[in-house]
């Protein structure tokens, strides 16, 4: 396979087992560069677990995860990271109390000089803020004030500053977990646009969502999961969401 055609992301024969509970069971999924790839399924279909494997926060049974076709070993959410893959979860884990260039480089700051021990450097505050703003300004994020607490924004300036920030240290790919849940028509509206801008940019993204809307418009493929097994793929539209809605509550044979 070259290069060209090579997945950024690969799942293969993945298998996780809670006690007696078969979560994931030889589930195999691929993510391309520059595609949006949606996970659907209902409640209890593997979907979350799939991607905490993918993540780092879980580890599989079985099976393997490769990154642009070579096996990597993800046994914790830094190494998902290192291996270029950011995840935003439902809660979107900001901190209220911090800017979003301090939620940006929060457990990763600029530091100086490199010499030092880390405990011993100073924080180029300057820099961070810097360097936040201009990525803010290139996703086409519009905050009412850079310097103001998250706490103190909306429910969608909240979630693109998530989404941003995974999208700043994800080299390869980007998981969002049901990132317009809870918005209103015109955050979401927001939302699905930074997921536009970052498909543009490159990145493989992995969308959960229930929003069978979002998935016609946004999605490039959909990957259904049901009791844990991948039951189908296809590619969404206005005259397959019926088979899509079917594939998950398992009215298909």
């Amino acid at each position: 396979m070259s290069a060209a055609t090579t997945p950024v992301l690969t799942v293969r024969h993945a298998r996780k087992r809670f006690g007696a509970v078969d979560a994931l069971k030889d589930v195999g999924l691929t993510a391309n560069a520059g595609e949006v790839l949606a996970l659907l399924g209902d409640n209890g279909a593997g979907k979350s677990t799939l991607i905490k494997c993918v993540s780092g926060v879980h580890e599989l049974d079985e099976g393997e995860i490769l990154i642009d076709g070579e096996p990597v070993a993800i046994h914790s959410p830094a190494a998902a990271r290192r291996a270029g893959i950011e995840t935003v979860y439902q809660d979107l884990a900001l901190f209220d109390n911090l800017t979003p260039a301090q939620n940006f480089y929060c457990g990763r700051e600029i530091a100086f000089p490199s010499w030092l021990p880390s405990g011993l450097r100073f924080l180029a505050s300057r820099a961070m803020d810097q360097n936040a703003a201009e990525i803010i300004d290139r996703l086409k994020v519009r905050l009412p004030r850079f310097d103001a607490p998250v706490a103190l924004m909306s429910g969608g300036q909240r979630q693109a500053i998530a989404v941003a920030r995974a999208a700043v240290f994800a080299r390869k790919v980007v998981i969002l977990d049901e990132p317009t849940a809870a918005l209103g028509l015109r955050e979401s509206r927001k939302v699905l646009d930074l997921i536009r801008q970052l498909r543009a940019e490159g990145k493989a993204i992995i969308l959960i969502t229930h929003n069978m809307e979002h998935v016609v418009e946004l999605a490039d493929r959909a990957v259904v999961l049901r009791q844990g097994r991948k039951v189908g793929e296809l590619k969404p539209s206005r005259a397959n969401r019926q088979k899509l809605v079917s594939m998950i509550v398992g009215a298909e044979a």
